[in-house]
């Protein structure tokens, strides 16, 4: 058996959902299990939604409520009409509300995202079963089981494991079921979601309680480049690289792959195959447990923007212990994750992507250090197992890099990276250098 993923632009209208069929159809004797996300921008609109609602903007909430129900009436072809009726009378009883409350939980949230997958599901499966599958719909919520943390639920594994078994492992051989990625319930019925990119996620967390023999996560692109498209087009497809370097790459911001995919797939050892869905002959990349051997030291170069660095020093913890704890248990009073850090005996420097308790993280921080912020910045990181093998990488580095300010480096401690952060400006400058260096002439074996 394996596990499907179709992604927004995947299913993002009637004809993509019939390119989506054919590349199942050629998979049925594999036993496909299909996950899909929202139809293309369908979530972003909905939250959109949400915040005219309660930003005293009603009746334009209602009018991009009316003009998100034409588009999937219309891309769903007359199929499920009744059905996508109720969820969207269900939706605009839930905007009206919104309008009323004025406030925007994160409850209320996780209910009006979850629609975009609840109503994508319904459709591909109609689609499904006019092209001749054996096709049925499972609503997610009744077998991915979460905590109560809105918004980025965590599953709970033994409850969703027993349920994926009790509802999924006695489907008949040639049955295709279809459910919505990203949702899930908690234990009393609540709806949550896995956070952003949580479809990806959910056929991880799906694979891995099933024991598929493969995860495929189908998206636009190719598979894995050795750089982001959006900053320097015309990098290689990178055909195989290992779940450590795919989980570096994608927490420093290879967006073809949520974060947190690669978990349930490495507790379980089961490959994942990122392939786009529009050029389904492309090779796109294997991600499995130890990597092919490749003669260059770098796999891939990740970015990530809208980095903030704070600047920590205090002369007065000069040999004195407990520095670093006084930090962190700030940050993590206040829920707020580090990327990068550097130390010294009396400073500290790190780097957050969230910056909405900033102001009192600093002010409590101030009681003991003194605290400097430079916002508009971008992490920069080099993956690949390699690094810890070769010698001359730190120097090819900073050699690429002569003539731009690089404000903090630090490798991890796995050894599978380098990170440095530039200003945002110069990120297209830094990835282009890099790349020219290390990519000047690629391995055929490891590269496309």
């Amino acid at each position: 058996m394996i596990v499907m993923k179709f992604g927004g632009t995947s299913v993002e209208s009637a004809q993509a959902i019939g390119r989506v069929a054919g590349i199942v159809r050629e998979r049925l004797e594999r036993h496909p299990l299909v996950v899909v996300s929202a139809m293309g921008k369908t979530t972003n609109k909905l939250l959109a939604i949400a915040s005219a609602a309660v930003g005293r903007q009603r009746e334009c909430a209602l009018q991009q409520l009316e003009d998100l129900r034409e588009f999937h009436l219309r891309e769903s072809a007359g199929l499920v009409d009744g059905e996508i009726e109720l969820h969207f009378q269900e939706l605009t009883e839930l905007v009206k509300g919104l309008a009323v409350m004025g406030e925007l939980t994160p409850r209320a949230t996780d209910a009006i995202s979850s629609y975009g997958e609840r109503i994508s599901s319904i459709i591909v499966t109609a689609m499904f079963r006019r092209c001749g599958f054996n096709a049925t719909h499972l609503d997610a919520r009744n077998v991915i089981v979460t905590d109560r943390r809105h918004t980025q639920a965590a599953p709970l594994f033994a409850e969703t494991n027993a349920r994926l078994a009790a509802t999924i492992g006695t489907r008949e051989p040639e049955q295709v079921i279809v459910m919505g990625g990203f949702i899930g319930a908690t234990e009393d019925g609540v709806t949550t979601t896995l956070g952003r990119g949580g479809s990806d996620y959910t056929a991880a967390i799906v694979g891995a309680g099933l024991g598929a023999e493969e995860i495929q996560i189908w998206t636009d692109v190719d598979g894995m480049l050795t750089c982001d498209p959006t900053i320097l087009p015309g990098g290689y497809r990178v055909k195989t690289c290992s779940f450590a370097e795919a989980a570096e790459l994608a927490y420093f911001g290879a967006k073809v792959l949520h974060p947190a995919t690669v978990l349930p797939a490495i507790e379980k050892n089961i490959p994942v195959r990122i392939l786009n869905s529009r050029r389904a002959e492309a090779g796109g990349t294997l991600i499995v447990g130890e990597g092919k051997p490749c003669a260059s030291p770098i796999r891939s170069i990740a970015c990530k923007r809208n980095i903030t660095l704070v600047n920590i020093v205090s002369t007065r913890m000069l040999m004195a212990h407990g520095f670093l704890h006084r930090i962190f248990e700030v940050f993590d009073r206040f829920e707020t994750p580090v990327d990068m850090l550097a130390t010294s005996e009396v400073s500290v420097s790190l780097t957050i992507d969230n910056t909405r308790a900033l102001p009192q993280i600093r002010a409590e921080i101030e009681t003991f250090a003194e605290v400097s912020v430079e916002e508009n910045q971008a992490i920069v990181c080099l993956v690949g197992e390699n690094i810890r093998r070769s010698r001359d990488v730190a120097a090819r580095v900073f050699g690429a890099l002569k003539d731009l300010n690089v404000r903090m480096v630090s490798q991890g401690a796995s050894l599978l990276n380098i990170s440095l952060v530039v200003a945002a400006g110069d990120v297209r400058h830094a990835v282009e250098s890099l790349h020219r260096e290390f990519f000047r002439d690629p391995d055929p074996t490891a590269f496309e």
